[in-house]
């Protein structure tokens, strides 16, 4: 027999972060415990912690929808996940958690030996100033690559602070990556894109909004620069391949938070292997408990490209944790315990 418990953890900035979608603050984050209810000091956590307005997860309907999996853990087959990815990748790793005894381990692998993972340094955005100062501080530490966020501030002025980046490091020693998160149109796309390969970007992450097959097709045919799936695949359930096949894309950016968990995560690595087409795992704000889980996925993999790991050190009040961010690289240093007290579990929130 099984119980569970959930708990709502609101998780602070240190700095406000900028996206295309607006300045983030905090970042709401749920936290689900399974254990034998005979033996409750063995448990595994899992968690669910959407992005409003990227996510499919109705995040108001989370709290109710978390109370029912609570109510209902020793049989799940009559409640829908379909629409809560970020629920099913909380249940995945509760399960996976506690079947390996509680410890915070999903796979045993060489990332639980301490062996490290490589990742890019990411920028938000915000003034000219400050994200010249980001990228001072990112290189200081020994990256080596670079994702900026683009699309919320004058075109002009990202464009000058990448001149101004591209300047002082060239390409073979910062790689430069952009997310644009959807902010482009089809009006105004291949003018911003030849203005952005003038400075050797890598790739570009979504840059035009999702569900426009038919302009990313065209996207992909023409720009200069590689283009990168992100939010598109959020809203793809079954049609891999055929997605892949019709706007053939450079890259993939797989979210497992936000994708519906590590199998379905795992599905859009092997649809991509097959059609040679590379990819990388990025964290979508979670805490160290959820990063923990996606950087031990990362590690099932041959890894060719820096992942995006490197997000637990944006808040204030993360969980603590053996992940270690040194320069470009996050480790799991078994010598620092993880630090729980911040729990105080109760059957509904």
């Amino acid at each position: 027999m099984l119980s569970a418990k959930i708990y709502f953890h609101n998780l602070n900035f240190i700095l406000p972060s900028g996206t295309s979608r607006g300045i983030l603050k905090n970042k709401p984050t749920w936290f689900i415990k399974i254990f034998k209810t005979n033996s409750p000091e063995t448990f595994g956590i899992g968690e669910c912690g959407p992005i409003d307005g990227l996510s499919l997860d109705n995040v108001s309907e989370i709290p109710n929808k978390l109370k029912l999996i609570t109510e209902n853990i020793n049989d799940l087959s009559k409640i829908d996940l379909s629409l809560f990815p970020s629920i099913q990748f909380a249940l995945e790793n509760a399960f996976k958690d506690l079947i390996n005894g509680g410890e915070r381990i999903i796979f045993r692998n060489s990332f639980l030996k301490g062996f490290p993972i490589k990742i890019n340094g990411l920028i938000w955005m915000g003034s000219k100033e400050f994200m010249i100062t980001q990228v001072k501080k990112k290189i200081d530490e020994g990256f080596s690559c670079l994702k900026l966020k683009i699309g919320a501030i004058n075109f002009d002025d990202e464009i000058k602070i990448i001149e101004k980046i591209r300047k002082q490091f060239s390409s073979e020693i910062l790689e430069i990556r952009v997310d644009a998160n959807g902010a482009f149109n089809s009006k105004n796309i291949f003018d911003k894109l030849k203005q952005l390969d003038k400075f050797k970007i890598h790739s570009i992450e979504q840059p035009i909004g999702v569900s426009k097959w038919e302009e990313m097709r065209e996207v992909c045919k023409y720009s200069p620069i590689p283009i990168v799936l992100d939010e598109e695949l959020i809203h793809i359930k079954e049609k891999h391949q055929e997605l892949l096949d019709y706007i053939n894309p450079n890259y993939l950016v797989l979210k497992p938070t936000l994708l519906g968990g590590i199998k379905s995560t795992q599905k859009w690595i092997n649809t991509a292997n097959d059609n040679n087409i590379k990819w990388w795992i990025t964290s979508a704000l979670e805490s160290n408990i959820g990063l923990n889980a996606i950087s031990q996925l990362c590690a099932e993999y041959e890894l060719e490209l820096p992942q995006g790991l490197g997000t637990g050190q944006l808040f204030e009040n993360n969980i603590v944790s053996p992940l270690t961010v040194n320069g470009e690289e996050i480790s799991y240093q078994k010598n620092i315990k993880w630090d729980l007290s911040i729990f105080k579990w109760n059957d509904r929130n």
